[in-house]
């Protein structure tokens, strides 16, 4: 019997029973292979999150990769037995901002794969057929679990714009900071800086690209070209802007709690600083990650070190939130 994670009320869940559903016109079914946890999961969990971005009860899960196995009318049939990840926001699609493919901005209000639509914490996920991204016949599905952080991410390189022989740095060890790396190595910088507040992720930076790693205590250098922070503390921003040159690029991805230091108005206007910040990914960001992921340009699995069945959901997303270093992704195998 196939089953289904369903968040009732902040603090309370329980596995049932999942009926797959019937994908309606312009739909897809994909039968859920792995979903990963996020931090915003253990907020919807603990009953931290914004009101409006959220709607109980709940099945979580917008991090996923899956294989269609039904589609309903109008979508193409060829997409069953196709491997696939999907974007999470349900834009709108006739808006200004949707029609200039800028979809994470979409007017319409605010709709979300598992946080107030139905997610892949069960067996199976209908969503609108058009939000999905095909992979390769031979992807790792497991690893392609991991593309939605991944293509936030490219969304931050592709506003990055970092040229060849850059020098171009990533404050941020986590997962997003770990893709950031690999994403910047692709594009040949000639210097790739990772700041870091822990020394045991030198190791894995350097495997991923990185040609040097300081922690955020040390002297750190001033000249750089381009910047992404994806740390998302107090203080990442600052840190982040103090290593441009400048006229230097930094984009923005973390999201600290209400009362960071914010950036100096005066350096940025001083030092001609250019300043973007990403929130979600649109589908060409999308695109971007799958791509480079299918090129295998990123490789995800050695972030992930826990899969466990669905059953163990509470106990996962308390490792989430624990601090243990030893944690790194940790995956739901439905």
């Amino acid at each position: 019997m196939s089953s289904a994670v369903v968040v009732e009320a902040p603090g309370t869940h329980r596995v049932v029973p999942h009926e797959p559903g019937e994908p309606g016109p312009g739909e897809a079914r994909v039968r859920v292979h792995a979903v990963g946890i996020c931090g915003s999961d253990r907020e919807l969990y603990q009953g931290n999150r914004p009101e409006g971005y959220v709607r109980y009860p709940l099945t979580p899960g917008h991090e996923w990769s899956g294989v269609v196995d039904a589609v309903g009318a109008g979508v193409p049939a060829a997409l069953v037995g196709r491997k696939v990840v999907g974007e999470g926001f349900r834009n709108c699609q006739v808006c200004d901002r949707c029609h200039a493919g800028e979809t994470t901005l979409c007017t319409a209000g605010y709709e979300e794969t598992g946080f107030t639509q139905p997610g892949a914490m069960a067996a199976t996920l209908v969503l609108p057929a058009r939000l999905l991204h095909v992979l390769p016949d031979d992807a790792d599905l497991t690893a392609a679990a991991l593309l939605e952080p991944a293509a936030c991410i490219a969304a931050a390189a592709l506003k990055a714009k970092a040229q060849p022989g850059q020098r171009v740095a990533v404050v941020g060890t986590g997962t997003l900071g770990m893709f950031a790396v690999q994403f910047l190595a692709a594009g040949s910088p000639a210097e790739l800086l990772v700041v870091g507040t822990r020394d045991e992720r030198a190791a894995l930076s350097r495997q991923f690209g990185a040609s040097d790693f300081r922690l955020r205590t040390e002297d750190l250098p001033d000249d750089f070209d381009v910047v992404i922070e994806t740390a998302g503390s107090a203080s990442a921003a600052r840190t982040a802007a103090s290593l441009l040159r400048r006229g230097g690029r930094l984009v923005l991805t973390g999201l600290p709690a209400a009362g960071a230091e914010g950036l100096d108005p005066t350096d940025l206007v001083v030092r001609q600083l250019e300043v973007q910040t990403v929130f979600g990914a649109a589908p060409d960001a999308w695109a971007h990650a799958v791509r480079v992921f299918g090129a295998g340009l990123l490789d995800p699995m050695p972030l992930v070190t826990h899969e466990v069945p669905l059953e163990r959901f509470a106990e996962a997303i308390e490792w989430v939130g624990a601090g243990d270093q030893k944690v790194g992704k940790v995956l739901l195998r439905p």
